[in-house]
């Protein structure tokens, strides 16, 4: 317990092909992936975990059809309920290009975010309609303004200052990086935030990703030596 990342995120992948090893249609993977979402919440709450970022929507998944967008968006609607936060005394956060959300699911985000903003416990975000490029972009034209406003210096650009433009800037970068179903890339996702998380890439499918195997990635993040550039003498004599 004195091991534990402050930070975890989650790439939730494999619901769709869960579901059609079942011979079931995809949006019932999406259904017991949002599941999924709830007991993973209670474990990072439980181990004491601050921060807990879960891939939900990204901005290359509005290419999907048009059938599919729209029940994950219902998805979204049904599970977040202010109930559950309050129950674990969990914050709410969402970062991405929410504008382009429908309004309801904007309205529920914001909603959410200000009603749990003093609760003690995890705080769980949700990336809707995100993606790095985007984030990175965003960074860009905003301290490009600044700059041009002459409110930046732009020999004062260094990584903080971008850092603090990115819509991720209320929290650390992550240190574990889980993904599940198989597949080994970020997917445009948290770019910048993950030059130095540990990597966790898992076969199982992300509706059968439980307690268990949410603790078994921390255990196998705790047997790690994170040396961040350093020799492992170095940090051994650190420590």
């Amino acid at each position: 317990m004195t091991r534990m990342p402050h930070h975890v995120a989650i790439i939730m992948d494999g619901n769709g092909r869960w579901a059609q090893a079942r011979g079931k249609e995809r949006t019932f993977g999406h259904q017991e992936g949002a599941e999924r979402v709830h007991d993973i919440m209670q474990e990072a709450v439980n181990l004491g975990i601050d921060y807990l970022t879960l891939y939900t929507f990204s901005t290359e998944n509005w290419k999907r059809p048009q059938a599919e967008i729209s029940a994950l968006m219902m998805l979204l609607l049904k599970h977040l309920e202010e109930e559950l936060f309050e129950k674990h005394g969990a914050r709410f956060r969402v970062v991405g290009d929410i504008q382009r959300l429908p309004q309801e699911v904007q309205d529920t985000c914001h909603y959410l975010e200000e009603k749990t903003a003093k609760n003690p416990n995890t705080c769980m975000v949700l990336a809707l309609s995100y993606s790095s490029k985007w984030e990175i972009t965003e960074a860009v034209k905003h301290i490009a303004q600044e700059v041009k406003d002459d409110k930046l210096d732009v020999n004062a650009i260094d990584e903080n200052v971008i850092s603090q433009h990115l819509s991720t800037h209320f929290m650390p970068d992550p240190e574990l990086m889980i993904r599940t179903g198989g597949e080994e890339r970020l997917s445009n996702y948290l770019l910048w935030q993950c030059a130095y998380s540990e990597f966790y890439f898992t076969d199982v499918y992300w509706p059968d990703f439980d307690g268990e195997q949410f603790c078994k990635a921390i255990v196998d993040y705790q047997g790690r030596q994170r040396r961040f550039g350093k020799t492992g003498e170095q940090v051994t004599e650190k420590k």
